[in-house]
């Protein structure tokens, strides 16, 4: 699990709950269905129209990310790069055939493989380059899908909130009438801008983040097995790893 993103839906929520009832309000003030349908469907039929179905799914399901960490430990990752490259300067690449494929990563797997086969580093390099820039790109589609959707929601928020005022000004005769309709009309708003800026813009931010993250991965594993090929000293090939972290990222991962 992602304890900030599981954090962050809980306090953002406990937040704006919490401020109603200490205002003295009530969990019925905000809970509208006819304004969330409003809202929801609204919100998700711009983003159709926006994107291709297919793109819309890719996003959708890009959500567990955020839930769910399943980002590779870049250690692990190291120290398997390493592993085989210790293996290779004494067995030979070859050696590595029944390792490799185990590897549950396809992009690593391929990489191995092209390696193994004999391939030349400037076939192996143009090879997983264009593949990075493909998945490079196509993964962005994801995150553009759930920043759409942060776009629209406030959007439709105040669409729906209109609607409401509508429906308002039809019973002006009956001033309580008037002043719960007021009320009900404004809680679409509260959804639109309220979801835009607690689950959307941070789930667009969050899914871009992870998918960098994973084409560092991608990165890595093309370093790590070009100098393989090369014959470079394992322990030379750990710390040309390394640089693609951070001080303070590099000095975390030597330690653990």
């Amino acid at each position: 699990m992602d304890i900030s993103s599981i954090a962050g839906i809980i306090l953002g929520m406990l937040g704006i709950i919490g401020g109603l009832l200490l205002e003295g309000g009530q969990m019925s003030d905000i809970i509208q269905y006819t304004a969330f349908i409003i809202v929801a469907f609204g919100t998700v039929g711009a983003v159709l129209i926006q994107f291709p179905f297919k793109v819309f799914l890719q996003g959708v399901k890009a959500f567990k990310k955020v839930v769910f960490d399943s980002t590779e430990s870049p250690t692990e990752l190291i120290n398997t790069i390493v592993d085989f490259a210790n293996k290779a300067r004494k067995e030979g690449l070859v050696s590595l055939e029944d390792e490799v494929k185990k590897i549950k990563d396809p992009f690593f797997q391929k990489a191995m493989m092209m390696a193994i086969d004999g391939s030349s580093i400037k076939d192996v390099r143009d090879t997983l380059d264009l593949e990075l820039e493909y998945m490079e790109e196509h993964g962005k589609q994801a995150a553009k899908v759930w920043e759409a959707a942060g776009g629209y929601a406030p959007t439709i928020g105040i669409l729906g909130a209109v609607m409401g005022l509508i429906q308002v000004m039809k019973n002006l005769q009956d001033i309580d009438e008037v002043g719960h309709g007021i009320a009900v009309a404004f809680v679409a708003t509260i959804y639109g801008v309220g979801g835009a800026n607690l689950v959307l813009l941070p789930v667009a931010t969050k899914v871009a983040l992870k998918h960098r993250w994973n084409i560092i991965m991608k990165e890595m594993i093309v370093s790590g097995v070009l100098l393989m090929i090369e014959g470079i000293n394992p322990r030379v090939i750990k710390e040309k790893l390394y640089n693609f972290f951070d001080e303070e990222e590099k000095a975390h991962l030597k330690a653990g």
